[in-house]
């Protein structure tokens, strides 16, 4: 093994890179170093990879640039970095390969090339410098790739690093066409390439950590096939500092707080109507004359708004804070239909807004007033939180109508890969042109392309099935944005955003796993046809369909209303047996819990499941089978044999929750109908080896939004004692086994 201290720090390359970037976390080095050790030491393939693991927008790319410094200080001479299968996104690597390496470009040490205008040769002069080739992963790029180092037999000789940038191999899982053979085929020409070079190392640079999970190595546990993140060579990770914004701060505890945080006010439910809306003009829903007034349009309305208003806020107190206002520049992103039709119409929306907003901010109409203000009093509640000033409202007024009447705001249709390849600038980032910026596009705007001081993201992509790499890659609001989280608003349909929810879960559980190294293992299990909780491959996993089982974890429906009392599907005689069953089994109120056996607990849920109906389109989604899956698995966990099958059940009644949040609220529906007081308690004392399910019985009354009938609404909770498990309860047909 070669040990970061015996690895050359003091070449051409390093050195001068460390001195140039002083502002780079020191960590970010380390992990340039530990990494460059481990290729160093051992053999790594494209079926066992080197692993550089990070976040969504989290500096991999600065990390693995810093490696490439290293590398060509320790023996290799060539790097490929294989991007996707984008030409922006080839455009954007390369220009960034190009600027950080400029100094040693200057001086003759190096070269960095497009394959596709790379030399089709290379002389022995040529070869004593070092050489960069970026590919996109795509049968030409990788024909000519290969055929290069084929028929150059020096430059096949030389030490050569291949670094798989946005490496992602889940989308091969999901495939169930043709897009599993093109990514076969990928995967062969990369192996090819390999092949052609007689000294390489494999590096994958991915923000999606279930990608080591779709062909692992096997190990069968008490009936649970489990899972470890053992197939690649080795697993490095990104250092993430504290000004990282990710998938906790958006969809982590202090997100789901009803009660204000700043997490929590990100987040803006929008009517998932609307996002039809925005496909295609269409006059019976509003006239384009009323696009300030009208409620049809208020999500998108507001959006647009409050990226005017919080770029303003920041403009003028970065600006009393000494900064440069010409440097002050923010963007906003609309990313729903992929189609060109639907952004030619977001187009003439967002200028009309744009436009019918500047003439009202002239002579202050009341609609530029009303709308400006409401914006204001929104952003305060966080600015103040985050102990942040709060310009005078009359200073934003003035600003507002500035940006807006001088023409400080510039909306741009990102449509294929030329528009952004066009629009990058020189670090590869989309320019910011004008102090707003206005962002319309689909999906060229995911994976790898990076939008600086992105406060304002309207997201109404609505895939038939969610894929975990596609959805997360499409979080463009990640990134190093600390300073405006307070300013920052995210735009989405309720179904959406749980569904995100639901995926940052199973990527913090996976990650975990990955942090904590071989020793801990994640489960991923489905409920065969005879009922049973059985192993399941995780290439056959479809997130959607999820639940994330890890210790003390919440399982209950949200957004559901009650059934009527009387009438064919009356539930006021279902409610009274279960009055009578449930006083026998536990009891209401009791001092503590009864154990009681699995299927009476899952008898009870089945009598509960018909007296609860989702009439609303967008309320999330709740599977019952997967939660009974998930209550059945869990209540096979406890260490002694004789304690498996067993579920703590307690009771209560009178209880009488809302079914809507308050008005205010970023959330719609009440989501904590338990309390951490009681049932908080109840669990943390008993749920130690077996799950608890709550049933709550809630009198239903008409004012806090039911339909005047009891009901129950059940909870369960994990037991703290429970292993991290992957339920599912749809597979992806015609993959193939591991």
């Amino acid at each position: 093994m070669v040990a970061s201290d015996n690895i050359n720090r003091s070449g051409i390359f390093y050195p001068s890179y460390v001195a140039a970037n002083r502002s780079f976390n020191p960590e970010t080095f380390s992990c340039a170093e530990a990494t460059v050790a481990d290729l160093l030491s051992g053999a790594t393939t494209a079926e066992h990879p080197g692993m550089l693991l990070g976040k969504v927008q989290s500096g991999k790319t600065r990390t693995f640039i810093s490696i490439l410094a290293l590398a060509f200080d320790n023996g290799f001479d060539i790097a490929v970095v294989l991007s996707k299968n984008s030409r922006a996104l080839l455009e954007q690597t390369f220009k960034r390969l190009t600027g950080e390496f400029r100094t040693f470009i200057d001086d003759g040490e190096l070269e960095v090339y497009d394959i596709m205008h790379a030399p089709e040769t290379f002389g022995a002069f040529e070869l004593e410098s070092k050489l960069i080739f970026v590919a996109k992963k795509q049968t030409d790029n990788l024909d000519r790739l290969t055929g290069l180092f084929s028929e150059n037999p020096p430059m096949a000789g030389k030490r050569t690093l291949i670094i798989d940038d946005e490496a992602d191999s889940a989308s091969v899982g999901y495939a169930k066409n043709a897009g599993l053979i093109e990514a076969n085929k990928i995967a062969s020409q990369v192996s090819g390439l390999r092949a052609a070079i007689r000294q390489a190392s494999f590096l994958q640079v991915t923000a999606t950590p279930y990608s080591l999970y779709l062909q692992p190595t096997e190990i069968e546990v008490a009936n649970v096939v489990e899972f470890k993140p053992t197939r690649p060579a080795f697993t490095k990770l990104v250092p993430v500092p504290d000004d990282y914004v990710g998938g906790d701060t958006y969809f982590g505890e202090s997100a789901r707080s009803e009660s204000d945080t700043i997490e929590s006010l990100i987040h803006h439910t929008v009517d998932h109507r609307e996002f039809d809306r925005l496909k295609k003009r269409d006059g019976r829903a509003f006239g384009i004359e009323e696009v300030l007034t009208t409620n049809k349009l208020i999500g998108y309305r507001t959006a647009l708004i409050n990226f005017l208003v919080g770029g303003t806020i920041q403009r003028i107190n970065g600006a009393k804070g000494g900064e440069k206002l010409k440097k002050l520049r923010y963007s906003f992103l609309l990313h729903s239909e992929s189609g060109k039709e639907a952004h030619n119409w977001q187009d003439v929306l967002t200028r009309r807004i744009m436009t019918d907003l500047r003439i009202a901010s002239i002579a202050r109409d009341q609609p530029f007033v009303d709308l400006i203000s409401a914006s204001y009093k929104d952003l305060a509640r966080s600015l103040l939180l985050a102990s942040q000033p709060i310009p005078p409202i009359e200073e934003v007024f003035v600003a507002v109508a500035r940006a807006l009447q001088e023409e400080h705001v510039t909306i741009t249709k990102v449509n294929s890969d030329d528009d952004v390849s066009s629009l990058l600038d020189n670090s590869g980032q989309l320019k910011l042109r004008s102090p707003l910026n206005v962002f319309l596009g689909g999906q060229v705007l995911d994976r790898g392309v990076t939008l600086a001081n992105l406060i304002g993201f309207y997201y109404g992509r609505r895939p038939n099935k969610f894929q975990q790499d596609t959805v997360l890659q499409h979080s463009r609001m990640y990134g190093y944005r600390r300073p405006d989280v307070a300013v920052t608003r995210f735009y989405t349909s309720r179904m959406i955003r749980f569904a995100m929810a639901q995926m940052e879960e199973f990527d913090a559980s996976l990650r975990s796993a990955v942090e904590a190294g071989g020793d801990r293992a994640i489960q991923f299990i489905r409920k065969a046809s005879d009922g049973t909780i059985v192993p399941c491959s995780p290439n056959k996993i479809l997130v959607a369909r999820t639940q994330t089982l890890r210790p003390n974890k919440r399982i209950l429906p949200v957004g559901f209303q009650s059934g009527f009392r009387t009438g064919a599907n009356g539930i006021g005689q279902k409610i009274q047996a279960l009055d009578e069953m449930i006083e026998i089994v536990c009891g209401f109120n009791s001092d503590a819990p009864r154990l009681i056996p699995l299927k009476t607990a899952l008898r009870l849920l089945d009598q509960i499941e018909p007296t609860l109906v989702f009439d609303d389109e967008d309320a999330p989604e709740f599977d019952w089978d997967s939660a009974k899956g998930a209550l059945t698995h869990l209540s096979f966990q406890a260490q002694n044999p004789d304690d498996r099958g067993k579920v703590f059940l307690w009771a209560a009644k009178d209880r009488n929750s809302a079914r809507l949040a308050s008005e205010g609220s970023h959330a719609t529906y009440i989501e904590t109908p338990d309390s951490e007081k009681t049932e908080g308690q109840l669990a943390k004392k008993y749920a130690i080896d077996q799950p608890i399910l709550f049933l709550l019985r809630q009198e239903g009354s008409e004012d806090q939004g039911w339909r005047g009938t009891p009901f129950y609404w059940p909870v369960i909770r994990a037991q703290r004692r429970t292993p991290t498990a992957i339920y599912t309860a749809e597979t992806v047909s015609g993959v193939p086994p591991i």
